[in-house]
This record gives structure tokens, C-alpha cells and sequence, in this order.
């Protein structure tokens, strides 16, 4: 197994930030082998470079990487994964930027090594955060992202170049990239061969062997070779599939089966895929004419991935192939192929709103077949299942699973890697892009051809790999959590922010406006609001509890929060809240055995006191009798409340006293 190793002292240090969190590298060599590895690196006189991933690591998506030498850097890649169940009101997750941000004056550019959303997916979210001087990229990935950067309005903030195969880019004064043609599941992909002055690392990006890919652009296993031969320092190597035996199969497997389920089908056809699968979309739009029918395309991302593919020639087909939605209930049944996003059940996607009946243009009949072209990525499998569940309850006979032969991977299996291993024949290695257990599995396969165990590491996102040209070791760490960005792209999701909507939506919320007048005594009951609250209380008796506790804690804790008297009191209403709101949620816990988020807004009023009895309980069970009553009878009810614009009791502003939030969840 790899080693994982302690910082040398003596390494450079920029600018960083230490991480909240750490997450245990795995234990993979003895102590003696990592010792005796940093201490062949204090041996050379040359700096090391410094590689760190800032997401992609113990995880499927955020693909970003920084290379690191002396006083510049470079960024590859910059993308985004989706969010997990609980997240709610989350639209897309980012790395956290807080090292580039404190670093930006070091950057000297990005690469790009493929346009799918978990690596270019962040860009132009991070130029509005941090500069960028240029972006060099295929193709397709360049069109893709000069659109999204239009639509968020920093398009004029980089420069962006486009690349060929074997072009060699040089940023800065230690970066030379040349751009080496790889075959994915997206046309125009790459991996890369980053020169520094300790040596030359390839980093694969997502890759597979397809010996007859589907444009018949091969992957350039000479060049790899070349730099097998020359010498390569360290290969950083893509792990997603790292468990699976053999070879990967070819994209042009997949033509006969959907060819065969074309032809079965009788009435509407429905296919869905990723929308960044080009191949994929090409081999399904050629079928479509073969098979004599119409498309209409749904989702925006589909749409923008065909416009850009078929502009520069990766998609060749006739405009009249297409036909606008509002007219496919024009077409017959059996003449009309419907091609769809949302083939991971993504909650907004056109497929998931057919199968939950939300989607204003089309719905599902008995007869239609529908076609998932493509397998739920980590974390997705229960989406894609209810969707699935959902069309065939409505009528549709779906075609799907591995057994279909309908989908490919474009992430190579284990001969795939080894192959990769075998011809760039690298000194170190360091297994990425993938969820811990293939980054484990992928190490294994790296020493069943001969890496020793001490000259690879697994590492997590935000470790500082240190090369020179005979050692690699972890150097430190930089802070490296996540982003979450709301459904609108354009604002946080905090971490309390997220906590508050996860308690929302399991406990829900209760919410008091209290009314104190000027000697600390309760004005009228409370306004009380419950939403979403389940428990074995009545609502009523609910209602008394949280009454007899808003009053004890207000007599207990007002001589805590006011100070002075009269006029020249001053009361910490923020305070004062805060202790109310705390013993509402410890009695909620106790008695009903949940949390919701709880919510207290208290005011001073002027005005006549109506006293609320004051229970002797301090746990809040009611009053000092046990019998659950609060001391508001009729005459409280009938009190001034200080919600009522008709009271004769005008709500008093604080005045002199301090202001307070009076939304302690906002977001």
C-alpha cells in the first residue's frame, strides 16, 4: 500500500490557510519507509513541486488541481459535483477557493482537459472570486465554457485559447504543458504532460483506451510512450473505474443494442443520456434518422451541447432531423424520438419532471418506451430508480440497467490503467479522480507492476504532494472543504444556513413573538406558530407548554439581560432570545423528541401587564402544580396583544437599548 508522510519543515510555505477538518491519509507503509523517503528528499538542493488537489479526492466530481513551483501556479480543471440528499435549496458543489483567493497574485493560468461539468463546471463561477490571466482548452470544452461565462457575465475577464493535439502550452516561467489526445466519453479530450524543472508528470485526466472510437480520433499512445521513454517523475492517474476487471468496452458497442431497442419500439421513443456525452448524443441522433423519426430535444444543457458539437462538426446531422416541442403532438407516435436530460434523476432535469408530472409540455402515455443511455453515477442510484419506478407506473416500458448493453463507461477499467502505468512507466505514482476504494484499488494495481509501495501515495483533497526528482512526500495541507451554491448560482449556502433547512425539513419550525413590558413581566400569550412539528402532544397542550416555558425563562433570565432602570434600562434582547429559543428546543427534545428550528422574537411593550404565572418547574412541564397550566385564563386572552394593530399598547423600538437580529435564519 502507498505511504503517507509527515511535512518537511523545511519546505516552502505560501500563503495557506490550516484546514478545519483533516481526514486521515490512508496508512499504507511503515513508518520507516516514509521517514526514509522525506529523508532522500532533504538530500536535493532543487525546490519541489507542489501538486494539490482541492476536490475530485475520496469523491466523484470537483475535479481541481493545483501545480505548484516557487512563486507561480497553475490550475487544472475547475469543476463542480451536484448536491446529496439534505442539501436542500443547493444547486451545485464547489471546492472551496479560500488558497487561490489568498494566492491569486501567483497564477499564471488554467488548463482544461475536457469540457464535462465536474471539470469545467466552477470556472466561471471562480472568476468572479479570483483572476485568472488565461484558460487554454480543447475545442469543445472552450465553447461549452464561453457560454456559461457569457451567462454569468465574466466573459471578458480571461482569455481564452483553444488547443490541438500536440500543442505545448508554456505558462509562467516553470509550466510547459503539451496536450496529448486521450479518448472519453466527450469528444476533444485530453490528458497532459506538465514539464516543470523537477521533472515531467503526466496527468491523465478522465480517460479510457477505445482502440475504434466513434469520430476515429485515437488515443495518442505514441506520444505517452515517448514520454515513458524520455522519463516521467510521477503519473497522476484517473481511478474511477479501478475496480473493475479487463479492458473497457468501446463506445461503439453500444450502436447495436440501442439499434436493436430502436427498432422494438412502437410507439413515442424517450432516450436519455448526459449531455456532455457527444459521442453518445451523435451515435443516438444518426439512429434517430435511420430509424425514420423526428427529435425534439429537452433541457437546456442538451440543447446547448448540440448547438455548439454540430457548429464545430462533432455532431453531423440535417436541421430537418429536428422539430421544435410544441409541434412533436403533431407527429405520429412512432415517427418522434423525444432526447432528454435527466438521466441521473436530477430533481429539475426534463426526466424527472416527466416522471413526476411536473413538465408542462409532456407527459407519459401507455405505449411510450423510454431508454436510460447511461448508468447512475455514485450517489444518484435512488433517484434514477424512483424515476424509473415513476415511468413505468404511468405506462412507459423502460430500457435499462448494465445487462441492456445500452451504456458504456468512458473511465477505463483495470487493464485500462494498467496499460496507462505500462506506457508512461512513472518513477512515483499517485492514484486521483475517484472515491476512496478505487483510489485503494488503483494503488494495488500500480504495485502489481512493480511500484514500490514507498513511491505512491493516496492523498485527500487539500494535501501538498512535494516532487523532486527522487522523492515524493506530503509537504502540508491547505484548506480545502466545499462551496454550496444556492438554486440561483449567484449566493452561498453557509453551513448554518444548511443546517436550518435540514431541520426545517425533518422537525420543522415553531416561532414566538413575545411581549415584555418594561419590568420584565409577559405581555398577553405569546404568538405562537407551529409548522411541521409531529409529536404525541395535542396541539393545544403544545401550545400551553410553550407558553409556561417562554414565561420562565423570561422571569429567570430578564434580570440577566437588563441592566439599569426606567428610562436608562438596557436590554439585550438579542440575548434574551437567544436563552428562550435554547429552552424551547431542550423541552421539544424532551418532550417530543425532536428539533425543529425555533424561532423567538421578543419586544418591550408599554401598556397594562397581564401577568403570566410563572411556573416553579425548571424544566418548563407546566407550572410548579404539574398540572400543565400556565396561569392564562380569560382575562390574558383577552389582553393586549402585541401583534394586534388595534392595541392600546404601542410596541416600543428599542431605543437606547441594543439592536438586535430580528431573523436569526436568514439566508
Amino acid at each position: 500500500m502507498p505511504t503517507s508522510a509527515t511535512p518537511n519543515p523545511a519546505t516552502p510555505k505560501p500563503k495557506t490557510r490550516t484546514a478545519r477538518t483533516r481526514t486521515t491519509p490512508v496508512k499504507a507503509a511503515t513508518t520507516t519507509k516514509a521517514r526514509a523517503t522525506k529523508a532522500r528528499s532533504s538530500q536535493n538542493d532543487v525546490s519541489p513541486l507542489r501538486v494539490i488537489p482541492l476536490g475530485g479526492l475520496h469523491e466523484i466530481g470537483k475535479n481541481t488541481c493545483i501545480f505548484e513551483y516557487e512563486d507561480e501556479l497553475i490550475l487544472v480543471d475547475a469543476g463542480l459535483a451536484f448536491p446529496t440528499d439534505g442539501m436542500h435549496g443547493v444547486n451545485v458543489v464547489l471546492p472551496d477557493i479560500t488558497y487561490l483567493k489568498e494566492n491569486q497574485d501567483r497564477i499564471r493560468g488554467m488548463i482544461v482537459t475536457h469540457g464535462h461539468e465536474d471539470h469545467i463546471g466552477g470556472i466561471a463561477y471562480h472568476l468572479k472570486h479570483f483572476h485568472i490571466p488565461v484558460i487554454h482548452g480543447p475545442r469543445l470544452a472552450m465553447a461549452l465554457l464561453g457560454g456559461k461565462m457569457e451567462e454569468a457575465g465574466v466573459a471578458d475577464r480571461v482569455e481564452v485559447h483553444t488547443v490541438q493535439p500536440r500543442d505545448v502550452v508554456k505558462l509562467g516561467k516553470y509550466f510547459s504543458i503539451e496536450f496529448i489526445r486521450n479518448t472519453h466519453s466527450m469528444a476533444d479530450s485530453f490528458s497532459l504532460a506538465i514539464t516543470t524543472p523537477v521533472g515531467t508528470v503526466i496527468f491523465t485526466g478522465d480517460f479510457k483506451f477505445d482502440h475504434t472510437p466513434v469520430d476515429g480520433e485515437r488515443f495518442d499512445m505514441q506520444k505517452l510512450a515517448e514520454y515513458g521513454e524520455k522519463g516521467v517523475l510521477c503519473l497522476f492517474s484517473d481511478s474511477t473505474n479501478a475496480e473493475v476487471p479487463g479492458f473497457c468496452p468501446s463506445e461503439r458497442s453500444v450502436f447495436p443494442n440501442l439499434d436493436r431497442a430502436f427498432g422494438e419500439a412502437q410507439g413515442r421513443l424517450f432516450v436519455t443520456t448526459f449531455a456532455s456525452s457527444v459521442h453518445r448524443v451523435n451515435m443516438i441522433l444518426e439512429l434517430a434518422e435511420k430509424h425514420n423519426r423526428y427529435v425534439a430535444i429537452l433541457g437546456r444543457s442538451m440543447v446547448n451541447v448540440i448547438a455548439h458539437a454540430r457548429e464545430l462538426g462533432y455532431i453531423r446531422c440535417p436541421d430537418s432531423l429536428f422539430k421544435p416541442l410544441h409541434e412533436a403532438r403533431n407527429i405520429p407516435d412512432d415517427r418522434l424520438l423525444i432526447l432528454s436530460t435527466g438521466s441521473q434523476g436530477e430533481p429539475m432535469a426534463a426526466m424527472s419532471r416527466i416522471a413526476n408530472q411536473t413538465h408542462r409540455q409532456m407527459k407519459i402515455k401507455p405505449g411510450d418506451t423510454v431508454i436510460f443511455s447511461a448508468n447512475p453515477i455514485p450517489g444518484n442510484t435512488i433517484s434514477v430508480v424512483e424515476t424509473i419506478d415513476k415511468l413505468m407506473q404511468q405506462g412507459a416500458n423502460v430500457i435499462y440497467g448494465k445487462g441492456r448493453g445500452i451504456h458504456v463507461s468512458g473511465h477505463g477499467f483495470q487493464e485500462d490503467q494498467k496499460l496507462m502505468l505500462a506506457l508512461t512507466r512513472p518513477k512515483f505514482f499517485v492514484p486521483v479522480h475517484g472515491e476512496h476504494r478505487m483510489l485503494v484499488q488503483h494503488s494495488k494495481t500500480a504495485a502489481s507492476l512493480g511500484i514500490p509501495e514507498e513511491n505512491m501515495l493516496i492523498i485527500n483533497n487539500g494535501d501538498a504532494v512535494a516532487l523532486t526528482p527522487d522523492s515524493i512526500y506530503l509537504a502540508d495541507r491547505v484548506h480545502a472543504g466545499i462551496e454550496l451554491v444556492d438554486s440561483s448560482r449567484t449566493g452561498m449556502v453557509h453551513d448554518r444556513v444548511l443546517k436550518e433547512r435540514q431541520q426545517l425539513a425533518e422537525d420543522g419550525v415553531v416561532s414566538a413573538s413575545v411581549a415584555v413590558d418594561a419590568s420584565g413581566k409577559v405581555v398577553g400569550k405569546p404568538e405562537i406558530q407551529v409548522r411541521g412539528v409531529v409529536g404525541s402532544m395535542a396541539r393545544t397542550q403544545l401550545d400551553r407548554v410553550l407558553t409556561s416555558t417562554i414565561a420562565n425563562t423570561v422571569a429567570e433570565q430578564w434580570p440577566k439581560h437588563t441592566t439599569g432602570s426606567g428610562s436608562d434600562a438596557e436590554t439585550d434582547w438579542t440575548g434574551l432570545q437567544a436563552v428562550i429559543e435554547r429552552d424551547i428546543q431542550r423541552m421539544l427534545r424532551r418532550e417530543l423528541q425532536c428539533e425543529p428550528l425555533v424561532l423567538v422574537l421578543a419586544h418591550q411593550v408599554d401598556g397594562v401587564s397581564v401577568e403570566v404565572e410563572v411556573s416553579n418547574d425548571s424544566n418548563g412541564n407546566g407550572n410548579g402544580n404539574g398540572n400543565g397550566k400556565t396561569g392564562v385564563e380569560s382575562s390574558a386572552e383577552n389582553a393586549i396583544s402585541p401583534m394586534n394593530d388595534k392595541s392600546s399598547g404601542k410596541s416600543k423600538p428599542p431605543g437606547r437599548r441594543r439592536t438586535r437580529s430580528t431573523a436569526r435564519a436568514a439566508s
